[in-house]
């Protein structure tokens, strides 16, 4: 019986929005901008600078200096700064802890930070990826971006940080197929979704097969 869901999304795909949706409907708790705000609570951070960390990657000359390889030579050029402390490492290490902590629990939804990964083999967790053509992705946006935004161009960065963030960090592919057990296009519409994917979990294990 699945106890959890992940929903992995395109960038304007209304992803989240079907995520919440399917939240309530089940009476679940919602782990997306919630998470975030625990992550910053736990690194006694301001939720501003961990949404700034939120599923991205770090330079690849901070993550080399995080590990030491700027020591010996580089040693009096490197400086310890407070995002050193507290960084998208941090973040994601937080989350992997929470997200797993949430599973323990059940009865949540899941959005994005890897969590499709970390619990890849949770035979309790329905994994769904949504996405939306291109034309609908930016009539989305261009609703919600303040205006003069280069929406395609928001697009492109975005996908591609949560590429990289669980390239990174969880080691998959973000829009490897069979990570999920459903990609749904939100073209079908918002609730017609929403009632896939609870018919999903109302059926159990039966999309594993």
């Amino acid at each position: 019986m699945f106890r959890v869901v992940t929903v992995a999304r395109e960038y304007g795909s209304g992803g989240g929005l079907i995520a919440r949706k399917v939240a309530e409907k089940l009476g679940w708790d919602l782990l997306d901008r919630a998470l975030v705000e625990r992550i910053a609570g736990m690194a006694r951070v301001d939720p501003q600078l961990a949404q700034q960390y939120d599923e991205q990657v770090d330079s690849w000359i901070h993550r080399a200096s995080r590990r030491g390889l700027w020591r010996g030579a580089f040693e009096g050029v490197a400086t310890v700064t407070g995002q050193e402390v507290f960084d998208a490492e941090a973040m994601a290490a937080l989350g992997r802890d929470l997200i797993a902590e949430a599973h323990s629990r059940g009865n949540c939804v899941i959005v994005g930070r890897g969590a499709q990964c970390l619990l890849q083999n949770r035979k309790d967790v329905l994994h769904v990826f949504i996405y939306a053509p291109w034309r609908e992705r930016v009539a989305r946006l261009r609703k919600r971006l303040a205006a003069g935004t280069d929406i395609e161009r928001a697009i492109q960065l975005t996908d591609q940080q949560r590429a990289d963030y669980t390239r990174v960090y969880f080691g998959c592919n973000w829009k490897d197929p069979h990570l999920y057990h459903m990609l749904i296009s939100s073209e079908l519409g918002e609730d017609n979704i929403v009632r896939a994917i609870i018919g999903a979990i109302e059926r159990g294990c039966e999309p594993c097969a």
